[in-house]
């Protein structure tokens, strides 16, 4: 780890203009109309419905690892340790789960979002309320969280004020999402996928050969372990002080299970690669491929974290450094400069690289919660109470127009978010306020015949002051426990309020299942078992 000046070298900004053109050559392309054809809403909204399983599980990660992760999650890295992996590894449990059971109900209903099923299995005014909830949180949590983080990233590696970086990568975003619709976002997600793992790969070599010294990386990594072993924790106990961030062993039978379920199973800009896919069995191989994929995911963003820690802590790798280590220099209060810290000290070409990947991470998850938010706001909105015989031209252009309008709003929020320490978790603990409730709903509108409209709507409306309720009262409550006991008391709400209406019939919008539904391949089989049998060794090791 060289002591190279901050900022970016000219090799590093060529083999950063070289990755901006290709994303924006590559998205222009795919942008493109065929000769007489105008793009319909399948086109700009569901890629045609013609996506390979391999385009479908890179862009599902491409549009889930962003400046959440790299800025935030590594952060949380240099506060927690590897402890927060978990939010990483049990999430490709849930994509299995996710693959086999709530996705071929979606793909058979035949829908473009998620608040469209909720009318088909509900009614329009439930729809209607968690359409403009999805609309109001993608713009200011999802995108304005990007932006503020992703704006963080490049203040501190450039030195560019906050305001310009968060307008810089908007418009980076913005042109080659814009025009194209979901094609655009998941081709080129194939390419940020690439940038992305390649970037995280390089960070975490270099930091932990530097720590390893003459030893190399695997003598860096037991050098690590021996400095900072509370670090590498994956279960807290009661007596770490990040426990209530992570509560020990609830974390792997509670309330992170509501958070991932809700996420990938419920969240439009996530679902909306799989409703794009050729088929359910390519959308199933393409969620096993991303679940893969997440088990890799905490070695490209917790591991710096935890070398930034380890470097920033011991003095004798903090003199070697020089007078440079000292600028920005991350904290318990800062934490989330962790990642945009150690980017100062790696070598020239190879800074263009990460910072490729740091980019790649942010804009193409804001290209995917853009064309989410406007799929949701063209479909569920527009199209219903605004103009119900518009045609699909002009629901398209909607779709554009509504882009840019929550991308503009999203620029003017972002500044705002500074000072909020741990942004992960900070984002993950609001999140929670409502994730229970509409989880709740979901999982009863699927798999209970009897959950009926009015307890669906009863039990979404009451979640929220209850949540709020165990948030503000002096309980000492990890907010995953929060989590859980909301999604509890929701349930019982719903069920109460259904059996209310009717004890004995099932709700005539109620679905019917059938076991050939949830029948799944050799390969989705053999490939979730492997995954399984990985992450029991993982905990096993990490314990």
């Amino acid at each position: 780890m060289s002591t190279t000046d901050v900022g970016l070298s000219f090799l590093d900004i060529l083999v950063f203009a070289l990755y901006v053109a290709i994303i924006i050559g590559v998205g222009l392309w795919v942008s493109r109309d065929k000769k007489g054809v105008q793009k319909s809403t399948e086109d700009y909204f569901l890629a045609g419905k013609s996506l390979p399983w391999w385009a479908v599980g890179s862009s599902l990660i491409a549009a889930n690892i962003s400046a959440e992760q790299f800025i935030g999650m590594s952060g949380s890295g240099y506060s927690i340790g590897l402890a927060i992996a978990s939010y990483e590894w049990m999430s490709a449990i849930t994509l299995i789960i996710v693959g086999k059971y709530f996705l071929p109900i979606f793909i058979d209903k035949g829908i473009y979002t998620i608040p469209e099923f909720v009318e088909k299995r509900f009614n329009k005014n439930l729809k209607t309320i968690l359409a403009v909830f999805w609309i109001g949180l993608y713009i200011f949590v999802n995108l304005t969280s990007v932006l503020y983080l992703g704006g963080l990233a490049l203040q501190t590696i450039l030195g560019i004020p906050l305001i310009y970086s968060v307008i810089g990568l908007a418009a980076f975003a913005l042109v080659y999402s814009i025009y194209g619709g979901l094609s655009a976002v998941v081709w080129t997600d194939v390419i940020q996928v690439f940038f992305l793992v390649l970037g995280g790969l390089l960070t975490t070599f270099i930091a932990l050969s530097y720590i390893g010294g003459a030893d190399g990386m695997m003598s860096g990594l037991t050098k690590m372990v021996e400095a900072a072993p509370e670090h590498f924790e994956m279960i807290l106990d009661q007596s770490n002080p990040q426990y209530m961030n992570l509560p020990g062993i609830a974390v792997l039978i509670g309330g992170l299970w509501v958070a991932n379920l809700y996420y990938w199973g419920f969240n439009q800009y996530i679902i909306q690669r799989t409703l794009a896919a050729k088929s359910v069995q390519e959308a199933q191989k393409g969620i096993v491929f991303a679940a893969f994929l997440k088990l890799i995911i905490p070695f490209l963003v917790v591991v710096p974290g935890i070398a930034a820690y380890v470097i920033t802590t011991d003095p004798q790798l903090m003199s070697a450094l020089g007078e440079i280590a000292h600028n920005n220099m991350p904290s318990a209060a800062q934490a989330d400069k962790a990642y945009p810290w150690l980017t100062q000290f790696l070598p020239v070409g190879f800074k263009g690289i990460v910072f490729a990947a740091l980019a790649a991470a942010i804009v193409s998850s804001l290209a995917s919660m853009l064309n989410s938010t406007a799929t949701i706001f063209t479909m569920d909105i527009y199209k219903v109470y605004i103009a119900p015989e518009t045609g699909d031209h002009k629901l398209v252009n909607v779709g554009r127009t509504s882009a840019v309008v929550a991308l503009v709003i999203a620029c003017f929020v972002a500044p705002m978010l500074g000072g909020i320490g741990q942004a992960f978790q900070y984002i993950q603990e609001y999140t929670g306020l409502v994730s229970p409730g509409i989880l709740a709903v979901f999982l009863l509108g699927l798999f209970w015949k009897k959950t009926t409209s009015k307890g669906a709507i009863t039990g979404v409306v009451l979640s929220i002051p209850f949540a709020l309720f165990l948030k503000i009262m002096p309980l000492s409550m990890p907010f995953l426990d929060q989590m859980l006991y909301t999604l509890l008391f929701t349930i019982v709400v719903i069920a109460f309020t259904s059996l209310s209406t009717s004890v004995n019939d099932d709700d005539p919008k109620g679905i019917s299942l059938e076991s050939s539904m949830f029948a799944t391949d050799r390969s989705f089989n053999i490939a979730s078992y492997a995954i399984m049998l990985i992450l029991a060794v993982l905990y096993t090791v990490f314990w």
